[in-house]
């Protein structure tokens, strides 16, 4: 355990109370599953108890199991649906892991005051208005008309568990080594997922992440690929540590080829605004222009030596399919898939034309795979604004910790951070990025991070500055013993 604190434990008496409590629920699901449900059911509650009781004696064994099962958890609900894909209501085990965990949470502080539910962070106030704009659309929606069931509800309920994650990082980062050895988790769970990739290529077929039902989303895994690389990337060129240096550009290699084989436009135009994250802002300034430079004297060679999938799919964007919608700009014609994209920006101005302050609601209007385009059309001016906000507040405090990092590794962690928050940015004008599970859980999990470091290290500081007050305390009393001496 860190010099710098352990995690607070609970009360005694109030252990034995939850674990009293978790014992007798226990017991009574055993004995009413097996009697009335069927044993799977059973199973899975007696594994949500037992993980609910480890959460509450150690937090971080959540946040493990949260990461790994952010890409590594099967999906079951509507058919196809995401919520970066449909309209239906789709649930993976990591959403109720979350929910167990944060029962556990609040079941913690509830028994030590000591705890606080919610961590003060500079982004508590976007947060929080983000989540209500939201709310207060999907209410007005609902009450005239435009929405006519609970989903709504459900996919406002999706976006707060993405700042659950969010808050379980700063409400439990104790240290800045415990911080890397969440990051640590991120990078296996990336490592793992890659290879999973990997053994598709040869399928012919996009590359997406394990687990994703019958039809894949190849455009989600291409986000997250993204922003990992970013972040893999980002370390690499700012650490001094040879090793570490090596172990992020292996990550780095096993992800990018998968990466290419997801076929995603949307991801491969973030890598460019994330590589020039990167080159403003890396102190290897440069050798990152003369590889940009590099890279486009050999770009005409690029074009002959990119697998032909690549290829046909970015040639693809600009074939014109008979029989389907067309967007054309000038003699220049677009592809249905683009076309759609541009039809729905089209199509959420009109709606945002009749319906401009607070929108149709969240599920209100038609599907929309572009971020912007559905903010703008489900939340109006209010919430378009409230994400803006939401979206500033995460970038410039996270230039605010990178222009106060001394730490090479730290730095590198924080500008990966920032270029891949740059490429997804620019992902979101083709695809609902910033609501889609796979991409949000690891980006919100390490802005937690991120936001944290200037805390963890004031901590050290404080904590060193106490050590070394004490030991000039304990010292003093001997030097004055030793001068009154004869």
């Amino acid at each position: 355990m860190s010099q710098y604190g352990r995690a607070a434990a609970p009360p005694a008496a109030g252990s034995i109370f939850v674990f009293g409590v978790v014992a007798v629920v226990g017991a009574f699901t055993v004995a009413q599953g097996l009697t009335n449900i069927s044993f799977t059911y059973t199973m899975g509650a007696v594994a949500a108890l037992i993980l609910f009781a480890l959460a509450f004696v150690r937090t971080d064994f959540g946040i493990y199991v949260v990461i790994f099962s952010m890409l590594l958890s099967p999906q079951f609900g509507s058919k196809g649906a995401g919520v970066g894909a449909g309209r239906g209501v789709t649930f993976r085990t990591e959403d109720f892991v979350l929910l167990v965990i944060g029962l556990s949470w609040l079941a913690k502080t509830a028994v030590n005051k000591e705890l606080n539910l919610i961590a003060r962070t500079p982004l508590n106030w976007p947060i929080l208005t983000y989540i209500a704009v939201n709310l207060a659309a999907t209410m007005l929606g609902y009450m005239t008309g435009t929405i006519s069931s609970w989903s709504g509800y459900f996919y406002v309920l999706k976006y707060v568990e993405y700042f659950v994650i969010y808050y379980m990082a700063v409400n439990n980062l104790r240290d800045r080594e415990h911080a890397w050895r969440l990051i640590g988790a991120a990078f296996i769970t990336a490592a793992i997922v890659s290879v999973i990739g990997l053994a598709q290529v040869p399928s012919g077929e996009r590359v997406s992440a394990p687990f994703e039902g019958e039809i894949g989303e190849p455009n989600t895994f291409g986000g997250y690929l993204l922003f990992m690389m970013a972040i893999a990337a980002g370390v690499a060129f700012e650490t001094e540590s040879l090793r570490r240096r090596a172990q992020c550009l292996i990550l780095l290699g096993l992800m990018a080829v998968p990466f290419f084989f997801t076929l995603s436009r949307a991801s491969y135009l973030g890598l460019i605004p994330a590589f020039l994250v990167i080159a403003r802002y890396t102190t290897r300034r440069r050798f990152v222009v003369g590889l940009i430079l590099f890279g486009l004297v050999l770009s005409p060679a690029l074009i002959f030596v990119a697998p032909k999938a690549v290829k046909d799919r970015v040639t693809y964007t600009f074939k014109e399919e008979k029989g389907s919608d067309t967007v054309r700009v000038g003699k220049v014609a677009f592809d249905p898939s683009t076309s759609a994209r541009l039809i729905s920006f089209k199509s959420a101005l009109d709606g945002f034309a009749r319906r401009p302050i607070f929108g149709w609601g969240v599920t209100g209007f038609g599907f929309m795979d572009a971020q912007y385009a559905r903010v703008l059309a489900e939340t109006g001016l209010v919430g378009l604004a409230a994400f803006l906000w939401l979206m500033w507040a995460v970038g410039r405090h996270a230039l605010d910790v990178y222009a106060t990092r001394g730490d090479p590794e730290e730095r590198g962690l924080v500008l990966g951070f920032l270029a891949g928050f740059a490429g997804l940015l620019v992902h979101g004008f083709g695809s609902n990025t910033f609501i889609i599970v796979r991409i949000m859980e690891p980006f919100w999990l390490i802005t937690g991070i991120v936001m944290m470091i200037p805390t963890l290290e004031a901590k050290e500081r404080a904590v060193a500055a106490a050590v070394v007050a004490q030991k000039a305390a304990a010292a003093a009393p001997k030097k004055e013993r030793a001068g009154a001496r004869p």
